[in-house]
């Protein structure tokens, strides 16, 4: 790589770095102040407060960078070409015989690169962290207690409801899980005390355990109740070396954070795991998440494709504003998401296809990208 591509991509990347330190400080400061009371409220004899807000916000600035990656390629690369511009470097590549397309050859490739960043923290960090960003400054250890919205089993007919969840131990309080007409031989509803959450092993399916069942009375007595031969709530006397009396197993395959991870399951979940989602038989996704996996797909081009639709309005331009540049990166920007949020929620509620939802993006601005490249080239 020539000496001009190395200074364009040293420029780039400082702006970059920059922009992003200094957003994600300003984050940091004005979310731990908001939230001081409550961090103070976890500190306990084994973390300090430090070490639980560098933790939390440690995490945090993985999500962060994720959201925000895109706008900081296009910031650095309208900065970068803004700032030749304005020391008169670019007239000068250009009068020494370089194109403008050749000055800003770094700036695409880094660009390419860093959403492909940005794609592999989306697939492969922030779903190994899922736990840890899905918990507010208000539960950072999962001891308080998080309202459960009454989840339906489509493969059992079972509606899963309860008091609290807590992610620490995840635990179920006061279950209260309503069983189908079919299930129903020993009444309606399962009720407990607790239940909490085991995944399924080479001998044991998966479920959630019932400790202290109230109701129904003498359910350890009782045969395990099957649907179309496969075990749906097992009890302790069907089940000796396994369950105690008092308990009982409700077999299904929703998952703790599938019952409790509402718009979290989406954002923090890898594609492949949204699509096992999808093949679940226990669960009912909607459109939306369809459209967020259209959308992780085409998310690397649409990073790429902002700021080929910016560098040319700064590259056609005569005045070296810096300023101007920072109004016409905040303009494209902003018409840029309006129009694929726009396309994303008509997906999410049902108006156009999740394909059609995530990809038309693509379909509006690469012919209006080629077409204003043009003074690229010149």
């Amino acid at each position: 790589m020539r000496i001009l591509d190395w200074y364009v991509l040293g420029q780039f990347l400082r702006v970059f770095v920059i922009c992003f330190l200094s957003l994600t400080g300003l984050y940091i400061v004005f979310d731990a102040f908001t939230n001081l009371e409550e961090f103070l409220r976890c500190v306990n004899e084994e973390r300090s407060l430090l070490e639980l807000m560098g933790a939390h916000y440690g995490y945090q600035s993985i999500l962060f960078f994720d959201r925000i990656s895109g706008l900081l390629t296009l910031t650095a690369g309208m900065f970068t070409v803004a700032w030749l511009q304005r020391h008169n470097e670019l007239t000068a590549l250009m009068a020494a015989g370089i194109s403008r397309v050749r000055v800003v050859v770094p700036v695409l490739i880094a660009a390419a690169s860093l959403s492909g960043l940005a794609a592999a923290n989306r697939e492969l960090v922030i779903p190994r962290f899922k736990e840890e960003l899905s918990r507010r400054p208000s539960d950072l250890v999962g001891s308080t207690g998080q309202e459960l919205k009454p989840t339906y089993d489509f493969q059992t007919d079972v509606l899963i409801r309860g008091k609290a969840t807590y992610a620490d131990r995840k635990r179920i309080e006061k279950p209260e899980f309503r069983l189908p007409p079919i299930l129903q031989d020993y009444g309606k509803h399962l009720v407990a005390e607790n239940a909490y959450y085991h995944p399924p092993t080479e001998d044991r399916p998966g479920g959630y355990l019932m400790e202290e069942v109230r109701q129904p009375e003498g359910l350890d007595s009782s045969a395990t109740l099957t649907l179309d031969g496969q075990p749906v709530v097992i009890t302790a006397g069907d089940a000796p070396g396994w369950l105690e009396p008092g308990q009982c197993f409700l077999v299904s395959e929703i998952t703790f954070d599938q019952l409790t991870g509402g718009q979290a399951l989406r954002q923090f979940s890898s594609t492949a795991q949204l699509i096992a989602g999808l093949q679940n038989p226990s669960l009912d996704f909607g459109a939306d998440v369809r459209v967020a996996i259209h959308s992780r797909f085409v998310q690397p081009f649409l990073d790429v494709l902002l700021l080929l639709l910016g560098l040319p309005m700064i590259l056609s331009r005569s005045d070296r504003n810096v300023f101007v540049a920072t109004g016409i990166c905040g303009l494209v920007v902003t018409v840029f998401m309006l129009v694929v949020l726009s396309l994303q929620q008509a997906g999410s509620h049902g108006l156009i296809t999740p394909a059609l939802a995530a990809w038309a993006p693509l379909l509006f601005f690469v012919p209006v990208a080629v077409e204003s490249a043009d003074s690229m080239w010149r």
